[in-house]
C-alpha cells in the first residue's frame, strides 16, 4: 500500500533529488540525501536480498529477530525476540517476541509473523536461505522445526548442537528480517508467497519504510510513523545512483546532497580539505577477491591457481588506486572475526608465476575473461590486474557489466573469472566459511556458497567447516577457521586480495550517520542537519 499511494509532496522531493544540476544549494532539511552505486540491487524481498546497497536498504526498513551492538558485536540483543532459551541437548532454542510492535501497514507484529518470514525464506530458498538451511531446516520440513507456541512466542528446532552464538547470529542476518504476514499474503498469487509483489514493494516494520525503488536511478524511503524506536528526525531518506566518483565529489561541493558513498582516494583528498565537508570511516568485513571458475580448464589447474595469486601486485593497487580504501589482506576471515588469520604470503613474483604456468602446461600463458562490475573502483582494479597478468602471458578479457548483470552470471557459475567483494552476512566466522565449503557440486545443488559458484569440489574441507561450527570451546574453534584459511591461502580457487574500510564525505552540518561493520549495518535513523 505504501508503493502504490502517489503522494505528491515525496514525488516534489524525489524530483528534487533525481536532477542532476538543482538550483538549490542545500538539502531539504527533513531529506537526507545519498549518492551511491546501487546498480547491485535485484530485489527488496529481505527473503532474496544478498546484495550490498539492498542489505542496507532493508537494515533501515525492516526488523531482524535478533541485533547487535555495532561497536561491540559480541553484545548480542533482541530486536523482534525480547528473550530466548536454549534447550539441555542445545538443538531447540524458545524464542519470546516483544509485545506491542507494530509494522507500518498498522499491522501488529507477533509471532505469527515471525514463523511465517522464516518458513517463507526457507520455503522460497534464494540465495540467502543457506543461511536458515544451515540448522537442517528444508522446505520439506521447516514447518515441523519453527513452530508458533503462542501468541508471543515459538520455537526453532535444530538438527544439531551448534555454537551457542552461532543461531543468534545468523537471525541478525537480512533473511530474518520480520515481513508483515497479511499484507504479504494479501498481495500472493498463484502461492508464490508474494514473492513477485515484494521484490518491489514493502511489508516491515523499521524506522523507514520503502517508497519507491526506480532501477539504477533511486530508492525513495520515508520515516515509518509506526516505529517504535526513537523517531528519525529525517522524514525521507533518498539514495541517488550516482556511480562516478568526481560527480558525486562535485554534487557534495554544491550542496546538492549529504553524503557521498562512492569516492576514489583522489576526490577523498581533495575534499578533506574543504572546511564545509567532513570525512568518515569504519572499518569493514568485507573481502575483495577474484573468484577462478574451476569449470574452466586452465583455472582448474592448482599450478595456475597459485600462479595468478603471485601476479597481483597487491601493495602498488593498496598504495595508489584504493588509498586509504582498502589494505592488503589474503585471508577469509577479515580482521576482527574470531579466528581471523594474519598471513599475507603472496607479492608480485612474475618470474615465479611463470615457472608455476610452465608446471602446468601452458609456458605461453592462455586467455581468459573476467566479469567486472563497471564502477570506476573496480574497473580501475581490474586493469591493474590484467596489466600484471599478462606479464606471465595470461591475458584477461574484461567483460564489463552492471552489478546486477555481473552477479546473476557468477551465481549461475557462468563466469571464467570473477572480480568483486563478499561481506559477511552476519558476525560469526561460520558467515565466511561460504570460501571453504560446497557439500554438493551438482549445477542444481540447495547450497550455493562461494566455492559452489566456482565449482570447487572439497569434501575433506567441508567436513572442516562442519565441524567447525560444532565446536563449544572457543579456542579450540578459532584453531579450527585458521587451519582452514591456512589451507584455502595454499589451495583454494580464490585470489583474496584487499579487506575494506569504507570512507565517505558528508557536509558538516550531517550528524549521527554510523558506519557499521557489514552494510545492513549502516544507519541513518539517528542522522540530524
Amino acid at each position: 500500500m505504501f508503493i502504490r499511494a502517489r503522494l505528491l509532496a515525496t514525488a516534489a522531493v524525489a524530483a528534487f533529488a533525481l536532477t542532476t544540476a538543482p538550483l538549490s544549494a542545500e538539502t531539504p532539511p527533513d531529506t537526507f540525501i545519498q549518492a551511491w552505486a546501487i546498480d547491485d540491487m535485484i530485489t527488496l524481498d529481505p527473503a532474496e536480498v544478498f546484495e550490498f546497497t539492498a542489505s542496507e536498504i532493508i537494515g533501515n526498513s525492516y526488523e531482524t529477530i535478533i541485533g547487535y551492538d555495532v561497536n561491540d558485536v559480541s553484545n548480542i540483543f533482541g530486536r523482534v525476540a525480547e528473550s530466548w532459551e536454549l534447550s539441555e541437548d542445545g538443538k531447540t532454542m524458545s524464542f519470546t517476541v516483544r509485545q506491542g510492535k507494530k509494522f507500518a501497514s498498522g499491522n501488529d507484529l507477533t509471532a505469527e509473523d515471525v514463523v511465517y518470514s522464516l518458513v517463507r525464506a526457507v520455503k522460497l530458498d534464494k540465495s540467502p536461505a543457506f543461511i536458515l538451511g544451515q540448522f537442517g531446516l528444508t522446505p520439506d520440513n521447516v514447518d515441523e522445526k519453527i513452530v508458533q507456541t503462542g501468541d508471543h512466542s515459538f520455537t526453532f528446532e535444530m538438527d544439531k548442537a551448534y555454537a551457542p552464538t552461532f543461531l543468534l547470529y545468523c537471525l541478525t542476518a537480512t533473511v530474518a528480517a520480520v515481513v508483515d504476514k497479511d499484507l504479504v499474503q494479501s498481495n500472493e498469487v498463484d502461492g508464490d508467497w508474494g514473492y513477485n509483489w515484494l521484490k518491489t514493494n514493502y511489508a516491515g516494520s523499521g524506522p523507514f519504510t520503502i517508497r519507491e525503488w526506480r532501477a539504477n536511478e533511486a530508492v525513495v524511503m520515508e520515516r515509518n510513523d509506526n516505529w517504535d524506536g526513537e523517531t528519525p528526525a529525517m522524514a525521507r531518506a533518498i539514495y541517488r545512483h550516482i556511480p562516478e566518483a568526481a560527480t558525486e565529489r562535485l554534487l557534495l561541493e554544491q550542496g546538492d546532497i549529504d553524503i557521498a558513498r562512492k569516492l576514489l582516494p583522489e576526490e577523498i583528498e581533495a575534499l578533506s580539505q574543504n572546511p564545509d565537508i567532513k570525512i568518515q570511516s569504519g572499518v569493514k568485513g568485507t573481502i575483495f577477491y577474484l573468484g577462478l571458475n574451476q569449470k574452466n580448464e586452465n583455472l582448474a589447474k592448482p599450478e595456475v591457481r597459485e600462479a595468478m595469486k603471485w601476479l597481483v601486485d597487491y601493495d602498488a593497487i593498496a598504495e595508489t588506486l584504493v588509498k586509504g580504501m582498502k589494505k592488503k589482506h589474503q585471508t577469509f576471515l577479515p580482521e576482527g572475526f574470531l579466528g581471523a588469520l594474519d598471513e599475507n604470503p603472496y607479492s608480485f613474483d612474475p618470474a615465479k608465476a611463470k615457472e608455476l604456468l610452465a608446471a602446468a602446461g601452458l609456458p605461453d600463458g592462455f586467455t581468459v575473461t573476467m566479469d567486472t562490475r563497471n564502477t570506476p573502483e573496480v574497473t580501475s582494479i581490474a586493469q591493474a590486474i590484467q596489466q600484471t597478468m599478462a606479464e606471465a602471458g595470461i591475458r584477461i578479457e574484461i567483460i564489463p557489466g552492471d552489478g546486477g548483470q555481473t552477479l546473476e552470471k557468477y551465481r549461475a557459475r557462468t563466469h571464467d573469472i570473477y572480480i568483486g567483494q563478499w561481506g559477511p552476512d552476519y558476525q560469526d566466522p561460520h558467515t565466511n566459511a561460504t570460501f571453504a565449503q560446497n557439500p554438493d557440486n551438482s549445477d542444481d545443488a540447495a547450497s550455493k556458497p562461494l566455492a559452489w559458484r566456482n565449482a570447487w569440489e572439497i569434501p575433506e574441507l567441508t567436513a572442516k567447516a562442519d565441524a567447525a561450527v560444532l565446536e563449544r570451546d572457543t579456542d579450540k574453534r578459532a584453531e579450527m577457521y585458521r587451519e582452514m584459511q591456512r589451507e584455502v591461502l595454499e589451495t583454494s580457487p580464490f585470489v583474496i586480495m584487499f579487506q575494506e574500510s569504507e570512507v565517505v564525505a558528508m557536509r558538516k552540518n550531517v550528524e549521527g550517520y554510523i558506519i557499521g561493520p557489514s552494510f545492513n549495518d549502516n544507519s541513518f535513523r539517528a542522522v540530524t542537519k
